[in-house]
């Protein structure tokens, strides 16, 4: 796993060892970088089941303007830890937080929402909700879902805009359905 662009381009992150994690694909994470390319710079982005960090820290290296890292498990924390401990002078904080936790902290929306919860967890489902609910996500604003299935259905406040397909992975975009922030 490897920081794909940016400053901090080429970097090798430190990943968990094991199959019991699943962190996203570097074919993957340079599709969903293109896709996103023009939003990030100045962005303020939560990577809400961040695990090792790998989506957030491409947003720094590309420029955004602060991540805030989410993940339940301390292991995770501890490899973002180290991943993290290699980064300059970037604004992030870390969360030790379920994601409900997590979200029901924040007073101020986001730009851009990572949700990449494990595939087995519908979780992320009800992590939309709640983003939706609560207005969360900034005008303009763009939350990623990854999951191994397509998206089906709606979610109250955010408006399907994208999906797309990678191998056995689908990221699903989804845009504010409500007004000014």
């Amino acid at each position: 796993m490897r920081v794909i662009s940016g400053k901090y381009r080429g970097m090798v992150l430190a990943e968990f060892k094991g199959m019991d994690i699943r962190p996203t694909a570097d074919r993957v994470k340079e599709s969903l970088f293109n896709i996103l390319s023009f939003r990030i710079a100045g962005a303020r982005v939560l990577d809400l089941f961040c695990g090792s960090g790998s989506l957030g820290i491409e947003c720094l290296s590309r420029g955004a303007a602060g991540v805030l890292f989410n993940d339940i498990s301390k292991d995770s924390i501890a490899v973002l830890k180290k991943n993290l401990s290699r980064l300059r002078g970037d604004e992030y904080a870390l969360s030790n937080a379920g994601w409900r936790e997590c979200l029901a902290r924040q007073k101020v929306p986001f730009d851009i929402i990572f949700i990449d919860p494990p595939y087995a967890d519908d979780c992320g489902i009800y992590a939309l909700e709640f983003i939706g609910r609560h207005k969360l996500l900034s005008k303009g604003g763009v939350v990623v879902y990854e999951r191994d299935r397509s998206f089906e259905g709606s979610v109250d406040g955010l408006a399907f805009a994208d999906e797309r397909k990678y191998g056995r992975t689908y990221l699903t975009f989804f845009s504010p359905a409500y007004g000014e922030n």
